[in-house]
């Protein structure tokens, strides 16, 4: 494809030379970026582009079909880039080309607070605070090994710990399961829902009982009941004053969010499977959630990002962004970029970066006691070390051989 402009005078000699991915899997789960490289030398920026269960199409799709549209382009022209992107695969949306249009835009910011000498945060505004606070992931395969590592959680800092237990088998999402499965059940290693809503407000009786009336507590439901399910899960943990639950039902049901809100004692977090800003959209404007919960890179980056931020903000909805193990470090840096600048954040999903991670993206930020603290370096102040990203290839499905196996008791296949 030849070289594409603006159809406006260029200001300057400044081009987008290359566009690539690079996939890399220093912890586990394969993190997707995209490297946007311009004729100033050693001027590029990193984005996220991390879906990690199809992280080869994803790959693929910023290669052969976006980077050929970006060569030539100026890279401060963000707006009209990432709409171009949007619109020219014509059926629009989805992870995966929403995550290899988000690698590019995040990217682009990238060059923007680097050209600017500024950190991303720094071009959106301004800080309203000084650093987002965090909750970590305590999950166990018995209540005591869960609580255990809750203590530990608490006694670093934190404030906020997610709470998740898991069952006999394959055990719960979230936590690992014991080894005797079911007795006497077809398939041993299934989820069994009415067990799951009698064990949950255990678990959070206990946690109250023995971590005090102070951490918030929070449980990802993980899209596995039906709408009246939630209900009653919900009431259950009214007692126990959770600082929110999440992703009580599937979005395929998104439309019963609302009468799921309504019932429910303690907020409701959810949208974290969403491919689609304009559903993300429909979700807080149909009162559907209380704290927005969105994979940043999978509804196309920071640009639609921070409308849906303003968004928020006019509406009284809160954002928690997911960040777990599979968003990489550059993503994580533009959570953190839009939890800083914005008044309707909530709360950030943390993640402790392990050190070949740190390797492998210098610059990353992990939390200090229980908050994440954004860099002032230009950008997101978060680089790419290529030669340590070769070291960690990433395996092929990971997810798939887990997924295939969440199963109820009677062998039906369960949402993983």
């Amino acid at each position: 494809m030849e070289e594409t402009q603006a159809p406006w005078p260029a200001r300057d000699g400044l081009r987008i030379t290359r566009v690539r991915a690079v996939v890399t899997a220093p912890e586990g789960p394969p993190l997707v970026v995209v490297k946007v490289e311009t004729n100033e030398p050693g001027l590029y920026g990193l984005g996220c582009a991390t879906f990690t269960q199809r992280f080869h199409a994803v790959a693929a799709t910023v290669d052969q079909h976006v980077a050929p549209m970006l060569t030539g382009r100026h890279p401060a022209d963000i707006e009209d880039i990432t709409r171009m992107i949007h619109l020219s695969s014509y059926w629009r949306d989805g992870p995966v080309l929403n995550n290899a249009l988000s690698g590019v835009d995040m990217a682009l910011w990238d060059i923007a607070g680097k050209r600017a000498g500024m950190p991303v945060y720094g071009l959106l505004g301004g800080r309203v605070r000084a650093a987002a606070d965090t909750y970590l992931h305590a999950g166990g395969a018995t209540v005591e090994q869960t609580l255990d590592q809750a203590r530990a959680i608490l006694a670093a800092g934190h404030r906020h710990v997610r709470l998740q237990t898991g069952a006999p088998g394959l055990g719960h999402y979230g936590a690992p399961g014991t080894a005797n499965g079911y007795p006497g059940q077809p398939y041993p290693d299934g989820w069994d829902v009415q067990r799951y809503l009698r064990e949950t407000p255990a678990l959070f009786e206990r946690a109250r009982d023995e971590l005090g009336e102070e951490p918030g507590l929070l449980h990802d439901v993980h899209s596995r009941l039906t709408p009246k399910q939630a209900v009653v899960l919900a009431r259950a943990l009214e007692p126990y004053r959770l600082f929110f639950l999440e992703d009580p039902i599937a979005p395929e049901f998104y439309d019963r969010l609302p009468e799921v809100r309504q019932a429910a004692p303690m907020p409701i977090a959810a949208g974290e499977q969403l491919g689609s800003v304009a559903g993300a959209a429909r979700l807080v404007l149909r009162g559907g959630v209380d704290l927005l919960r969105l994979h940043v890179s999978s509804i196309g980056g920071l640009t639609p990002a921070r409308k849906l931020v303003a968004l928020c903000e006019l509406t009284g909805v809160g954002t928690a962004w997911h960040a777990p193990a599979d968003v990489s470090p550059v993503g994580a840096a533009a959570n953190l970029a839009l939890d800083v600048t914005s008044p309707a954040f909530q709360i950030q999903e943390g993640h402790v970066y392990p050190d070949a991670v740190l390797e492998t993206f210098p610059g990353t930020i992990n939390p200090r006691e229980g908050y994440l603290h954004p860099h002032d370096a230009p950008g997101w102040g978060v680089d790419l070390d290529e030669k340590a990203a070769a070291r960690y290839p990433p395996v092929t499905h990971l997810h798939e051989r887990w997924a295939a196996r969440v199963r109820r008791p009677d062998g039906g296949l369960e949402a993983p």
